[in-house]
């Protein structure tokens, strides 16, 4: 792991006896980390590339029945709002279930929210 990327932990809590890792990424510092098909609740942790823990948000309800989650990091806390996509949002990194981080590029849903379109960019190197 690059020494300046972070680790994002996301825990499904209800899934099973203890629980269910639903994702696990690395990537540059940010504040905002947005999520696809994230599960009704999450359980969030941040580290740093020597294993610090950073934040965290623990059983993070879900908000609203939307495609999409904005994890916002607030000093150690981590907040959880679900949305639909807006411009503000494009640029953002975003993962996928079991842990793809991509940036989301472009972003289109109908006004009533029957359907919707998007697209991600994918990055990696050695």
């Amino acid at each position: 792991m690059d020494i300046s990327n972070h680790m994002w932990d996301l825990w499904y809590p209800r899934a099973g006896a203890t629980g269910l890792s639903f994702a696990r990424c690395c990537v540059a510092p940010t504040s905002v980390l947005l999520v696809h098909a994230a599960p009704a609740v999450l359980t969030v942790t941040i580290r740093d590339a020597k294993g610090k823990q950073l934040a965290e948000g623990v059983d993070l309800e879900q908000t609203s029945d939307t495609p999409i989650t904005r994890l916002i990091r607030y000093d150690s806390v981590i907040t959880r709002v679900d949305i639909w996509p807006t411009e503000t949002d494009l640029e953002a990194p975003i993962v996928l279930p079991g842990g793809e981080a991509a940036l989301l590029r472009s972003w289109w849903h109908a006004a009533d929210h029957s359907e919707w379109r998007w697209q991600i960019e994918l990055y990696n190197h050695r």
